[in-house]
């Protein structure tokens, strides 16, 4: 199983680590090698967070997302995102921008990180209502009880995770936005560019999420009910699995933003990045699958909660880095020990209830293991 779900993964590793050697020899083979475990530290929560959506999803769009959504992943967020940041903040044609990229690696990397705050409010915001939308929807598997039974029972106020998102926006964009950090340790005033690029970040939850969930919810009605033609309901299925394939494409954007901002840390050259974060990506993809038919979202329970935690910690480090710099080591280790304390607390209540005896209520004092 292991070795069927990651064999393309290891098939890119060995073609991106040759071709960087033919490229730039083995200083470009181990700047590859970083990049590479840099991305799948930085996205291991959102592996986890695919995998939960991912199992909704019929096998032909697992494929899909192994496929297309490789593309999307690596030639698109790791390889052309980049290109068309710089294209559009210095409003240049996408082969000036790739010529930039090439030629001139310095103005190249100066341009991608003064584009940072608008890339932090977009990201940021989309990450921030994944969190809010999970801590405030009510669940019979709790993790840190004494948090989240108070917050699910806030989440019955409609619209409140939208209130609170707009909120962090306001606040970001007239303390942290005010003084964005630009390239060499300048300053200046990104407010109003933060602000409208976190409402595009909500705009585009709203509307992919929203409908991701409108032809689930239908789906689900139509399955209950069992009225519909089979060809009626393989057709509604096919939509929410395609709105659903939508989302997960926006999250990884999401993710890879922090990713390809922190790869300018390491290196300035495209190729090399493209490759480096492009061997991440494909692991992120692989390990989801294999969560996916391993179940294990379902033998640990709180795994799911851990990733959903590490957003929330990526969403706020997102919009403080549009003022100050905070190392990617950090920005990975948090998302690692979060992840890695809901793993320990999923084996301690599998132990307590393997204790207990197979199928026995979950012990009171379980969703609050430290």
């Amino acid at each position: 199983m292991l070795l069927k779900t990651f064999r393309w993964s290891f098939a890119v590793t060995a073609l991106g680590l040759a071709l960087g050697v033919w490229y730039g020899g083995w200083t470009a083979f181990g700047v590859i090698a970083i990049l590479a475990v840099l991305e799948i530290s930085l996205s291991f929560d959102n592996a986890v967070v695919n995998a939960g959506i991912l199992k909704k999803m019929s096998a032909f769009w697992q494929k899909i997302f192994l496929t297309i959504g490789v593309l999307i992943a690596v030639f698109g967020m790791r390889l052309a995102f980049p290109v068309v940041i710089v294209a559009v903040t210095a409003k240049k044609n996408p082969f000036d921008a790739v010529d930039l990229a090439l030629t001139d690696k310095d103005r190249y990397q100066q341009l991608v990180t003064d584009a940072h705050p608008a890339i932090a409010a977009f990201g940021g915001m989309f990450l921030l209502m994944i969190f809010l939308d999970f801590i405030f929807e009510e669940r019979d598997i709790k993790w840190l009880g004494w948090l989240e039974r108070p917050l699910a029972k806030l989440g019955k106020v409609d619209m409140l995770s939208v209130c609170i998102a707009l909120i962090v926006l306001l606040i970001t964009s007239f303390t942290f936005a005010a003084h964005a950090h630009q390239h060499g340790g300048a300053h200046a005033d990104k407010a109003q560019t933060v602000l409208i690029s976190g409402i595009a970040g909500l705009i585009t939850y709203m509307i992919v999420g929203g409908l991701s969930g409108f032809f689930e919810d239908r789906l689900e009605a139509e399955e209950e009910r069992e009225r519909e033609s089979e060809r009626s309901a393989v057709v509604l299925a096919g939509q929410a699995a395609f709105f659903m394939f939508l989302y997960l494409e926006v999250l990884d954007a999401s993710f890879s933003f922090d990713g390809v901002i922190g790869a300018f840390a390491i290196t300035n050259d495209i190729v090399l990045m493209a490759l480096g974060l492009g061997i991440g990506a494909m692991y992120v993809r692989s390990l989801t699958v294999y969560l996916v038919r391993q179940g294990t979202l379902d033998d640990y329970v709180y795994l799911e909660h851990g990733a959903h935690y590490a957003i929330g910690a990526l969403a706020v480090i997102l919009m403080v880095t549009i003022q100050y710099q905070i190392n990617e080591v950090i920005t990975g280790l948090v998302g690692v020990v979060l992840i890695g304390w809901s793993f320990w607390s999923s084996v301690r209540r599998n132990r307590a209830l393997a204790e207990t005896g197979e199928g026995a209520a979950e012990p009171a004092d379980t969703a609050r293991v430290p």
